[in-house]
């Protein structure tokens, strides 16, 4: 799995980077690569197994790969901004608005998501499956999707009590769920086949991966996970740690691991990489 993630990180890399090319020379492009530095590319990998699954080629799938990233880096973007987050690093580097300006921040986020758009109407496939595609695209990442998880969110931090667990897994479930769900369905969809196992599949890994980090947040360095540390426990925002405890949160990790990895069975061993990334997303250190 490693490998092929590499690989991944790489074919996607070198078309984020083509895609920037062809833009005006300056300070806004400049931040719109900065942001895209980095990262795991897990969502970028969800996309090209689970159109190799469906038999899409790699080179049909890249551009909603690159897609699925530059989306993830704009709001990366965004949410470390003051209004935000306020966090001043990622990835180990300063934040775009202490490389730069808020502005600037803001600008490059925005340009990133229009890219990620644009990059999902490349895709060398049918006029109507692009429809579907950006369709569950838009689903993901707007109102109802990744930016209602970010509100969310926003709204814990002034709440007069901590968020409960079904609370806190509604918040997740769409600021860091909708889009990996839509990453690793996204192959069913080009492919017109039943996304119901990857679904599945991507609810339970989308938990995991969030539980995942708010452990990170509570035992990991920040020279592994390139971010500032304990800021929910700080902020007495509430977390999968502060809720179920570290022992806890660590077993329903685990279990959803598991879940993940079941719900995979009906591909058989074309489906070996993506098991593989279920374990490696509750034994990561970053």
């Amino acid at each position: 799995m490693l490998e092929r993630l590499e690989d991944v990180k790489a074919q996607v890399q070198t078309a984020l980077e083509e895609a920037m090319s062809a833009l005006p020379p300056g300070e806004l492009t400049d931040a719109m690569r900065y942001a895209c530095i980095g990262g795991k590319r897990l969502r970028a990998f969800l996309v090209m197994e689970s159109a190799r699954l469906h038999g899409i080629d790699d080179a049909d799938a890249l551009p909603v790969a690159a897609a699925v990233e530059a989306l993830h880096a704009y709001s990366l973007v965004h949410d470390d901004l003051p209004a935000m987050d306020d966090d001043d690093l990622r990835r180990g580097l300063p934040t775009v608005h202490v490389q730069w300006s808020e502005a600037t921040a803001i600008l490059a986020g925005d340009a990133l998501q229009t890219l990620a758009f644009g990059l999902m109407t490349d895709a060398n496939l049918p006029a109507e499956v692009r429809v579907n595609l950006i369709a569950a695209f838009v689903e993901a990442v707007g109102a109802r999707g990744m930016v209602w998880g970010q509100a969310l969110d926003i709204a814990a931090e002034t709440a007069v009590e901590p968020l409960d667990l079904v609370a806190v897994k509604r918040l997740q479930g769409a600021k860091t769920g909708a889009l990996i769900l839509f990453s690793a369905t996204s192959g069913a969809i080009m492919a017109g086949q039943d996304t119901g196992p990857l679904t599945d599949y991507a609810r339970a890994l989308g938990l995991a991966f969030q539980i995942q980090d708010d452990i990170l947040d509570v035992t990991g360095s920040e020279e592994e996970t390139g971010k500032r540390l304990n800021k929910d426990d700080a902020a007495n925002k509430a977390t999968f740690v502060s809720l179920l405890g570290l022992d806890g949160a660590q077993e329903k990790a685990r279990k959803l691991s598991r879940h993940a990895e079941v719900a995979l069975d009906p591909y058989g061993e074309a489906a070996g990489n993506l098991r593989q990334l279920a374990r490696f997303v509750v034994e990561r250190a970053s």
